[in-house]
């Protein structure tokens, strides 16, 4: 099509029509399964022109109608002119909803006047970057392929003489407004279609703010899915490009695909104008009477002014594009995958063919734990939330086995003998449309490549591999169940939980502790807190216990802490897993551990020492909820099936999903009872049952005479299963359930008893198995 066939002007958006499809892709995104998530402020939002990486075809509709989302402000955008070529539905919608040719002649003047108007602007500067091996050279500069020459070329500077045109537009208003020029002021209130001059005014003083933003897909996949599928049974041939966006495009929108869309800070586009273009710029405002006159500047100017100005703006773009090619890759949502796939590209480059599979693991956990501490990196949330990141360190990982699968199907590396080897694909040049299927590690490495913290904190981490200690990883996993309680606490704030949270008075701190004495004994004590409340139900205690010379750890409970809900939502399996990790803390701390629990945490306990690890030297368990003096206890396995059959059948949260709770301790404990969390008790002490012959670590049993909640032969009903040699039953005289806590019956004492008989060298063998009188304790 030639510049002739366009029509001067462009079609203004039909603002109905722009509603309908916001409409429509609200619809439509509920549909598909891909998550997005937008991190913008306020201030960004009011930005005017919005640059984005370009990654997919379909992101090209989404930023507009998330803008009109949450500002209801309008957007105009850019796309080929091919698609004008014909007169059709698709170039007719196009044309209403503010999409411009690419190539029209008066492109710039017309967009100028759009953000003039409070419109804003979307382009997508880059075109394919992510799918070039080289986004950035060593120097440091950007670049990209062009499909036209096949050679490397800068970047436009577009956006940066489209801002700097808006500017230059809006110097000429105020100039009309400074000298009082009415008729001046007038013919632009009526080229600009304002209802006065107020509004023209306020156009005039707004800055002019370019938004550089990324979006992020991850996780890539390159598997057919059944859009591929379905085009290929209309279609005998289709071309590299096509097939390779139909099976990376189709399984973003038919699989669990997050789309993170981040905003950075807006860019001047007059930022690096010095004296000399002000000076000129406010000579050449008066004859500056039309948007056209502000972009001939550089192609037709008409006084030496004009090209003096032109060429400041020539020089001053090239600035601003070098502002915000930065600033585009910069708030990139860095993934696991990006670090893996730079790991193996430094790893190559620095001549290595392989990586054993603990020390890949271990580098990548260890690198995220100290980007975490860099404010310049956007981390997917991914790698803020320990249940995604932690296993790492173990050698499994759901992500990570994921990224290794696809590795291998692209047949990029290989597994053997405990080791990855980087087989010579990855290495070698793809063509321009099939580099996202046949190297996905290249395309994660590029996008990711101008980020020289994640290089550099991956380098640092793979040099300090070998020189870890343990108490540097338990440091670590101790900051990993901070961060798990604050990540649960987020996620659990959304107004969805508001009349649940409303309910709830516990006002304590919730955090896990760990408390060093100034001169340890070298044993380790392990507080395991129970059923509905948090490690500060336990804290006194620990304090107690760190004066005597006990390093002590206050577990948390998954769950706990923080929502019912949250709670609601987990297994027994899950809490035990937060023991664990206490465990692996601790254990790099002291050399022999004691278990100490208090009701669902003593059952816990009991479980950890059925394991009978060369660590643990006793375990204490206070008030183990075997039987249940309230008989509704037995009804919960029911009520728990009702709930879980309503909850897969419909969108209902269950027939009764929680009971309410009367705690003795209402600033620590939950005031609702998920019917889940008994159910899963249930599940543990059937579980716990079968165990406890197995137990051979020495075992202090206590219990309230008077329990109201737990039935006091519930600890007889252990002591009698105990296989331990030296097991230990003591009666506290009490009618609260909270002894271990309140210390009711100096319950601190016949523990400090206990652990001092652990610290005894002399007959440790004898079978004790009687149970002890509640004024004596064992010895």
């Amino acid at each position: 099509m030639k510049y002739a066939d366009y029509p001067e002007n462009w079609h203004d958006i039909d603002t109905a029509l722009y509603i309908r499809s916001v409409k429509l892709f609200r619809a439509v995104k509920n549909l598909l399964s891909v998550k997005f998530e937008l991190f913008a402020d306020n201030q960004v939002l009011q930005g005017d022109i919005f640059l984005f990486n370009h990654f997919s075809r379909f992101e090209t509709f989404i930023p507009q109608f998330l803008f009109f989302e949450q500002t209801g402000a309008y957007s105009c955008s850019i796309a080929s002119g091919e698609f004008f070529k014909e007169d059709n539905v698709l170039s007719n919608y196009l044309k209403h909803v503010g999409v411009f040719p690419h190539d029209h002649p008066r492109l710039f003047a017309i967009l100028a006047s759009q953000i003039l108007r409070g419109r804003k602007v979307i382009i997508f500067p880059e075109g394919g970057m992510v799918k070039d091996r080289r986004v950035i050279d060593k120097k440091g500069e950007y670049s990209i392929y062009s499909r036209m020459t096949g050679l490397r070329r800068k970047h436009h500077t577009g956006p940066a003489v489209l801002g700097q045109g808006v500017e230059a537009l809006k110097s000429a208003i105020r100039h009309a407004f400074k000298t009082k020029d009415k008729e001046r002021l007038l013919h632009w209130q009526s080229l600009l279609e304002f209802d006065s001059l107020d509004q023209l005014m306020a156009a005039a003083l707004k800055p002019t703010l370019i938004v550089p933003a990324n979006i992020t897909f991850y996780p890539i996949r390159n598997s057919e899915n059944l859009l591929f599928k379905s085009v290929e049974l209309f279609s005998d041939t289709m071309s590299l490009r096509q097939t390779e966006e139909l099976l990376i495009e189709g399984n973003i929108l038919l699989k669990d695909t997050d789309m993170d869309i981040r905003m950075g800070e807006p860019v001047n586009p007059c930022c690096v104008w010095d004296w000399r273009t002000h000076w000129v710029m406010d000579k050449t405002a008066p004859d500056i009477r039309d948007p056209d006159d502000a972009f001939n500047l550089t192609s037709a100017p008409r006084t030496w002014k004009e090209r003096l100005l032109g060429y400041l703006f020539v020089k001053n773009a090239s600035c601003s594009r070098n502002q915000y090619m930065k600033a585009i890759y910069a708030n990139v949502t860095v993934n696991l995958s990006h670090l893996a796939s730079t790991l193996i590209m430094s790893n190559i480059g620095a001549g290595l063919k392989h990586i054993e599979k603990c020390r890949f693991y271990t580098v990548l956990y260890i690198a995220i734990k100290n980007l975490q501490k860099k404010p310049d990196i956007h981390l997917h949330r991914s790698l803020l939330n320990p249940d995604d990141y932690s296993d790492l360190i173990h050698c499994v990982n759901d992500r990570f086995e994921h990224f290794i699968c696809i590795a291998k199907e692209a047949q990029l590396i290989a597994e053997q003998d405990e080791c990855y080897h980087f087989l010579p694909k990855l290495c070698e040049d793809h063509d321009f449309d099939q580099i996202r299927l046949e190297n996905p590690i290249a395309v994660y490495n590029n996008e990711a490549a101008p980020l020289s913290t994640v290089r550099d904190t991956l380098s640092a981490a793979d040099k300090a591999y070998a020189k870890i200690s343990p108490e540097q990883l338990a440091a670590w996993h101790f900051d990993d169940e901070l961060i798990a309680l604050a990540y649960e606490q987020q996620t659990y704030s959304t107004l969805q939980n508001g009349a649940i949270k409303q309910h709830e008075s516990a006002i304590a701190d919730p955090s896990p502790f760990l408390m060093k004495p100034a001169r340890t004994n070298g044993i380790g004590i392990l507080l395991i807190h129970g059923l509905l409340a948090s490690p500060a139900e336990l804290r006194d205690y620990g304090r107690k216990l760190a004066h005597q010379g006990f390093t002590v750890l206050g577990i948390r409970l998954k769950g706990h802490g923080t929502s019912p809900n949250a709670l609601r939502d987990l297994s027994y399996e899950q809490w035990f897993d937060s023991v664990l990790k206490g465990f692996t803390i601790l254990k790099a701390h002291c050399g022999k551990i004691v278990l100490i629990g208090f009701s669902t945490g003593g059952a816990l306990a009991l479980k950890l020492a059925a394991e009978n690890r060369p660590e643990i030297a006793g375990v204490v368990a206070v008030s183990v909820p075997v039987k249940f003096l309230n008989p509704s206890f037995m009804l919960v396995s029911l009520l728990h099936n009702t709930n879980s059959l309503v909850r897969w059948l419909s969108s209902f949260e269950g027939v009764k999903p929680f009971i309410d709770n009367t705690p003795e301790h209402p600033d620590i404990n939950y005031c609702n009872t998920p019917i889940r969390a008994l159910f899963e008790l249930r599940r543990l002490i059937q579980h716990l049952d079968e165990l406890l012959p197995g137990i051979v670590t020495p075992t202090l049993l206590l219990y309230a005479n008077r329990d109201p909640i737990v039935a006091p032969e519930s600890a007889e009903a252990v002591f009698a299963k105990l296989g331990a040699a030296r097991k230990y039953l003591h009666s506290i005289d009490a009618d609260r359930h909270g002894i271990l806590m309140e210390n009711i019956g100096e319950t601190w004492s016949v523990i400090d008893d206990f652990l001092s008989s652990l610290q005894q060298t002399e007959d440790t063998s004898r079978p004790i198995t009687q149970a002890i009188p509640e004024e004596e304790t064992a010895s």
